[in-house]
């Protein structure tokens, strides 16, 4: 295995893996900034190769990458490491809404026999949104809930005053592809969805800033035919970085758990 990226997500993934190895894993390497090598090295286990280099990093992953590193590190890697025959777990849903991409990311892993795999992140219901598109999804609509600050540095500051609010604002409402495109960071969920229900342009999607809030929530509505779908999922940011929900690492370990137990969820 390896991972692409060592900020909050990549850090906690790495932290979760050395305090509870994965059963029949290794980490054999992370691809990091150059500024982040001494700190990666300092947390991994001799044996790890940490590096700055793509090459030498594809090199010593011959099964999985686990992308943490946002969209430009899907874009940028994800063709030549599914060209190679490396399964690619991908974090950065929202990467895949870009023209494009999508596209040539599935032709790569055709050509290449591999897979791109999309951890269900700090979310849950995607199986029961894919069990309803089986039989016949009419609207799905998913809500981002989060505090002010989660959404500073977004395109939000140019209508909103997030440090003055005094109650809930939807700051966004659109389609699942474009809050991917326009909140690149905080909305990879949003187009999780979007990809298991009615795709990216039929999927509606509400981003909300909220100064009573004290998680990130975010909700899947869906209707079907026959059934409905309702699921709402709360949990902390990450500490050094509150667009981020703390579980979000913590989904990818227990993906790999699962698809190598001998009892495991489908």
């Amino acid at each position: 295995m390896g991972i692409i990226g060592y900020g909050a997500i990549g850090r906690s993934i790495v932290a979760d893996w050395s305090r509870s190895p994965l059963p029949g894993y290794r980490l054999g390497a992370i691809l990091v900034r150059p500024h982040q090598a001494d700190e990666a090295r300092a947390a991994v286990a001799g044996g790890v190769v940490v590096t700055a280099d793509f090459a030498e990093f594809l090199d010593r992953c011959p099964h999985a990458v686990v992308e943490a590193a946002g969209h430009t590190a899907v874009i940028a890697y994800g063709e030549r490491i599914l060209r190679k025959g490396t399964d690619f777990l991908l974090l950065s849903v929202g990467g895949l809404a870009a023209e494009g991409v999508l596209e040539r990311l599935r032709r790569a892993a055709e050509s290449g026999g591999s897979r791109v795999i999309l951890p269900v992140g700090a979310i849950a219901g995607l199986d029961g949104l894919l069990a309803l598109r089986r039989a016949g999804l009419h609207r799905v609509k998913y809500t981002s809930i989060k505090p002010p600050k989660s959404w500073l540095g977004t395109p939000a500051e140019q209508h909103f005053d997030l440090r003055g609010l005094t109650g809930p604002a939807v700051i966004f409402r659109g389609s699942a592809g474009e809050a991917a495109r326009l909140f690149p960071k905080n909305a990879n969920l949003a187009a999780a969805v979007g990809l298991a229900g009615l795709g990216f342009e039929r999927t509606l999607v509400e981003l909300v800033a909220d100064p009573g809030a004290r998680w990130n929530i975010g909700r899947i509505e869906a209707e079907g035919e026959g059934s409905n779908l309702a699921v709402t999922v709360a949990g902390s940011s990450s500490a050094s970085n509150p667009k981020t929900s703390e579980i979000t690492g913590m989904s990818v370990l227990s993906m790999l758990e699962n698809a190598a137990a001998p009892v495991s969820f489908g």
